[in-house]
Order: C-alpha cells, then sequence, then structure tokens
C-alpha cells in the first residue's frame, strides 16, 4: 500500500530552481502523484538546536507531496542520495547549501530513531515549510498535533516572511 509523503526542498547556492527541477526529477522513480508547490524565498532560519547565525544568502524553498511504496528509512536514504547527487556536502549546522530535503510526513507515521523523527519536529514552527506546503497539501493531517497543514499554517507565529516566486 501506497503511502502519502511531504517533502521540504530548500537551497541557497547556485542555481536553485534548477537544482529543484533535478532533485524533483530524480525522485520521480520513487514517488508517484506528485504535486510541487511554487517557489518562495525566505531568509535564513537558525530554530534549529545547535544552530548559530550567520551571513548566508537568502533561502529558495518549495515542497512536493506524492506518493510512496518506499518506507521511511529507505526514502530518507534516496532523498540523501538525491542530495549528494545534486552537490550536497553535509558539514557544520545551518550552512549554505545547494540542496536541503527534509522528509517532512510519511503518512500517519510517527518515528524517532537517531537517522529519522517523524513527524518532522520544527515543520508547525516554519513559514517556510507551510507555506508551500499549504499550496500542494493543505487537508494533509498532522499525526501528532491534530491539525491540517492549513490550520497549522493560519496558527503559525514564525513572523519570517516567505515571498512567492515562481511555479516550478
Amino acid at each position: 500500500m501506497s503511502e502519502t509523503v511531504l517533502i521540504a526542498l530548500g537551497g541557497n547556492l547556485g542555481d536553485v530552481e534548477k537544482t529543484f527541477l533535478r532533485a524533483v526529477a530524480h525522485l520521480s522513480s520513487d514517488l508517484f502523484d506528485v504535486r510541487v508547490s511554487p517557489v518562495y524565498r525566505t531568509a535564513p532560519h537558525f530554530d534549529k538546536p545547535g544552530c548559530r547565525a550567520q551571513d548566508v544568502p537568502m533561502y529558495l524553498n518549495a515542497v512536493m507531496v506524492g506518493q510512496t511504496y518506499w518506507p521511511p528509512d529507505a526514502l530518507l536514504e534516496r532523498l540523501q542520495a538525491v542530495e549528494r547527487a545534486n552537490g550536497r556536502r553535509r558539514g557544520e549546522l545551518c550552512a549554505p547549501r545547494s540542496l536541503d530535503l527534509d522528509l517532512l510526513l510519511y503518512g500517519d507515521v510517527i518515528l524517532d530513531t537517531p537517522s529519522l523523527t517523524l513527524p518532522h519536529p520544527r515543520m508547525h514552527l516554519r513559514n517556510f515549510v507551510l507555506r508551500p506546503a499549504a499550496d500542494v497539501a493543505p487537508n494533509i493531517l498532522h499525526p501528532v498535533l491534530g491539525q491540517t497543514i492549513a490550520q497549522l499554517l493560519a496558527s503559525c507565529r514564525d513572523d519570517m516572511t516567505c515571498e512567492k516566486l515562481t511555479d516550478l
């Protein structure tokens, strides 16, 4: 049985929109019934534990929703392989990056392992995730908070501006 997944795309190095298009193409063999949000520009966000504020370029963000048969851990490995294929190098937290793919939701799965937490632990706190997610999946329910993406966006206290740029 397939599961609905929500994946965030982010980046701020190189031609990010082209990188997003390549990432979506790479994932087309792993997902079906895919919809991709418009691209938004946002300021860097330093809410992750261990991050330090630094001078980095603006980010572009989008969200894709689709169906998959891959289990969560295998899908995460696939997302990380796509990141590497598009120039992502892991290192310093919150550093500039060519591509960041975050598995936000995987059906109604609730999981907390050293390598993967589902749902994404900070997605409900971030306009740069919720705004594009609401464009493609406003009625998906957060399995822990019991609210839809649209409801989470309406109640989000994040005041970071998300400027809608283009459709992918």
